[in-house]
């Protein structure tokens, strides 16, 4: 009589898909997410909010933008509660489908010159679907990377659906260099062709149908993850999880929304405020010309004094020359994205994100020192690209941990929904407000952007007195962490 050793049980989602599931969704949701934010500053205030004030409509623009943040606490509850009910992959793949579903429309919608305001009606109710989406997209993504770990790696896994933030940036604003690129330019072209203006922005929006079918043919092969199953079998699954998130956990939901809050400032900063900054012209001569061109097309009046009064300058950058400056930036938010989760999963998610929230408030303080011109060019765009490689390298450290942090904050049976939750109300307070906010704090100084440095500084202060307030997660079982309570308890 022969023994044969019993072959190793191979786990139920392999590493490749695991990784592929994690990251594929996450890149297609924040590219959606990227796409709109870019239009937002170079197509959306002459299209959709021709108010014939450049400040206002740019306000008005970024307004519908940070709209979509307030839809994300909205998402985190209905996605939260299905993927804490049902499981996770279900959950996932309403979330891929919702968010691709509003984007296309996104592509397809009239202008203020076809049907008037009904346009910035309708680019909102998108707006805030695409906010729906991304709610429960974010927390069921890193449920899935994490709760598939191997022990000892959780962090590093979590950085997966992390990655999908750089990658979506870049494909998103490679996609728009492209697009803008291959359309005809008139001479004496600023920064973008009449082409584009007319449709050439809207195939960034209608190809994210693409992605999506790729992404959901992803998510549709992965099978519940091991905690969720036990978590089931252990009767510990919740009728009503957000009920148990606000009675059980409501210290770790508020020190979630605080532990992200630097982050998300930093990254709208990064990418949002920045490219407005960058690109707005540095003199009143060049600025004035191109807005009485932009009313001329859009058939509005333009009045010269007012504008003048209203006036406050940028660094003058082309929209080409600064999106690839930002591009080079954000390659090393992707690698120090990845660098991050063996360093959290080694010393600790808390010790790293003190000393990186440390790192933010000292940035911060610092914006006069990289973002004002200089008496040659040159030294200017060195010292903007060292602002954005610095920045994002902080942002890349500071947002790979988050995958892993803020799950285990929370038990299996309400795991999506207090991650889900934390993440998007500090959506509210860090990413809504933070563009808005810095071009308010602009305008103030002048032109001058220390005040805006000194907002993320402040925002930072607040992260840190989180962490400082938080647990070290890192030895966190999730097989022992299920929850407490029974199948159609609170």
């Amino acid at each position: 009589m022969t023994s044969t050793a019993a072959a190793p049980i191979a786990p139920a989602n392999p590493r490749s898909r695991v990784i592929a599931a994690s990251l594929v969704g996450t890149t297609i949701e924040f590219y959606d997410f990227y796409v709109y934010a870019t239009a937002a500053v170079l197509v959306f205030p002459i299209l959709f909010f021709p108010t014939g004030n450049d400040t206002t409509a740019l306000l008005a623009s970024f307004g519908v933008f940070g709209a979509a943040m307030i839809a994300r606490p909205v998402g985190a509850v209905i996605f939260g509660h299905f993927g804490d009910r049902f499981g996770r992959k279900a959950t996932l793949v309403a979330s891929l489908l919702t968010m691709g579903i509003a984007t296309f429309l996104i592509g397809c919608l009239p202008t203020f010159d076809a049907i008037g305001w009904w346009a910035a009606l309708l680019l909102l109710i998108l707006r805030l679907t695409q906010g729906f989406a991304l709610g429960g997209e974010w927390s069921g993504a890193a449920l899935v990377a994490t709760e598939n770990a191997p022990a000892g790696k959780r962090a590093w896994y979590g950085t997966f659906p992390q990655l999908g933030a750089p990658l979506g940036f870049i494909i998103a604003n490679t996609v728009f260099l492209a697009i803008n690129w291959l359309l005809p330019h008139p001479e004496g072209a600023g920064q973008r062709s009449e082409a584009f203006l007319a449709w050439g922005w809207r195939v960034p929006f209608l190809f994210s149908a693409v992605m999506v079918i790729i992404g959901l043919w992803v998510r549709l092969r992965l099978v519940e993850s091991e905690t969720f199953v036990k978590a089931e079998e252990k009767g510990v699954i919740r009728r009503f999880p957000l009920g148990a998130v606000l009675r059980h956990h409501w210290k770790h939901l508020i020190l979630g929304t605080f532990i992200m809050l630097a982050t998300y400032v930093l990254f709208y900063l990064m990418t949002n405020f920045t490219l407005s900054y960058g690109t707005k012209p540095a003199d009143l001569s060049t600025a004035s010309a191109a807005a009485e061109a932009a009313a001329q097309a859009a058939g509005q009046p333009f009045d010269a004094v007012a504008f003048a009064a209203q006036f406050y300058p940028g660094l003058g950058f082309g929209y080409t020359d600064f999106v690839l400056m930002q591009i080079i930036g954000v390659i090393f938010f992707g690698i120090f994205t990845l660098l991050s989760g063996p360093i959290a999963d080694s010393i600790g998610r808390r010790t790293l994100l003190i000393w990186v929230t440390c790192g933010i408030i000292v940035f911060g303080l610092l914006f006069n020192v990289f973002l004002l011109p200089q008496a040659d060019p040159k030294f200017t765009g060195a010292l903007v690209q060292a602002f954005l490689v610095f920045g994002f390298v902080l942002m890349g450290t500071s947002f790979g941990p988050m995958g892993a942090v803020l799950p285990e904050l929370f038990p299996t049976n309400v795991r999506y929904s207090g991650s889900a939750i934390a993440y998007n109300v500090s959506s509210i307070l860090g990413a809504a407000l933070a563009p808005i906010v810095a071009v308010a704090l602009w305008a103030a100084a002048g032109g001058s952007p220390w005040l805006v440095g000194l907002y993320l500084s402040g925002m930072s202060v607040l992260t840190l007195v989180a962490l400082f307030l938080s647990p070290e997660t890192k030895d966190i079982d999730y097989d022992e962490d299920l929850g407490l309570g029974v199948t159609g308890s609170l």
